[in-house]
């Protein structure tokens, strides 16, 4: 496969990914703020802590209120990880691969394009905040089966598949890291309602609320949120899960490119780091820096899959 079609591939997805987590993340913290009302800091300036985007938030607005955040992470064109500009991102990249993703494809991604050019902070109070963000999930899920559904397992649905792993899996780490490191509640909350509340809602921003209360039930522990969220090999939104699908994927790209068949592939390490451990074992060896571990080892796959794969000579 030529580089330059592989790298199309591989941010096409990460882009993708991109906006829906984000889009995941306002609507769950603008929720969250409905049912805990917020004490000691900023409800919104969290978020900009997860995406590791406070200063180039802070060039541009001066308070971290709602409407900047959610106009910063959602309609912002000069931001470019927004939602909006994203999905313009996502549609770019796949707009010259036409003839190798499916029709299905390009007409769902096409359509979501064309209603974001729409889009302002007007259409976000027009709509409601709940109304807005259920269609955009939806729109997000009709891709993902599409993709899943429509898409022969070859080379481009590889290429695909480690950008969307390696975000997700990025994604997952950062989210915790922020619950966890930042916003430790004060003593007296630790396990309270308040408490609880929060990690509900950090569950709910992976989609893993439901998975949880089948394994768990309704009494949600931090070492068991860690445990879902990080190590568990069959929930599809967990770091391993991520890293399962990301090395595989790697290592069947590096065997069509004809790669020594004794080489471990560029995410063995991410993937050995998640399958030797337990939340037990990191909460107590210091779940900081084992996050920041997984996020640096994310970008070093990035990296190493950019060069082997997708740099133009």
């Amino acid at each position: 496969m030529l580089r330059r079609i592989a790298g199309h591939l591989f941010w096409a997805a990460r882009y993708l990914e991109r906006a829906q987590w984000r889009a995941r993340l306002v609507d769950v913290n603008y929720h969250l703020i409905l049912e805990v009302p917020p004490r000691d800091i900023d409800p919104w300036e969290p978020l900009l802590g997860i995406t590791g985007e406070r200063e180039p938030f802070a060039q541009r607005y001066a308070h971290a209120d709602e409407a900047s955040v959610v106009n910063f992470f959602t309609f912002d064109k000069e931001n470019p990880s927004s939602i909006r500009a994203s999905i313009e991102a996502a549609r770019t990249n796949l707009s010259s691969l036409r003839h190798m993703i499916s029709s299905e494809m390009w007409l769902e991604m096409n359509e979501l394009y064309l209603e974001s050019r729409e889009w302002s902070p007007d259409t976000l109070e027009s709509k409601g905040f709940a109304a807005f963000f259920t269609e955009l999930r939806n729109h997000f899920y009709a891709i993902t089966g599409i993709v899943r559904s429509t898409m022969p397992r070859d080379l481009s649905y590889d290429f695909l598949e480690i950008g969307a792993m390696l975000e997700r899996a990025d994604n997952v780490a950062r989210l915790l890291d922020v619950k966890y490191h930042y916003l430790m509640p004060r003593l007296e909350d630790i396990g309270g309602p308040s408490d609880g509340r929060q990690w509900a809602a950090v569950l709910r921003s992976a989609s893993a609320l439901e998975a949880f209360r089948k394994l768990y039930g309704y009494a949600i522990r931090v070492d068991r949120v860690v445990e879902i969220l990080l190590f568990d090999a069959s929930f599809p939104r967990s770091a391993r899960f991520s890293a399962e699908r990301l090395t595989a994927a790697l290592a069947r790209v590096a065997a069509s490119a004809g790669g020594p068949a004794a080489a471990p592939p560029a995410g063995e390490k991410l993937l050995t780091m998640l399958r030797s451990n337990t939340a037990s074992d990191v909460i107590v060896a210091g779940l900081h820096e084992y996050l920041l571990e997984i996020e640096q080892e994310c970008a070093a796959v990035s990296d190493a899959a950019y060069a082997d794969y997708m740099a133009l000579d």
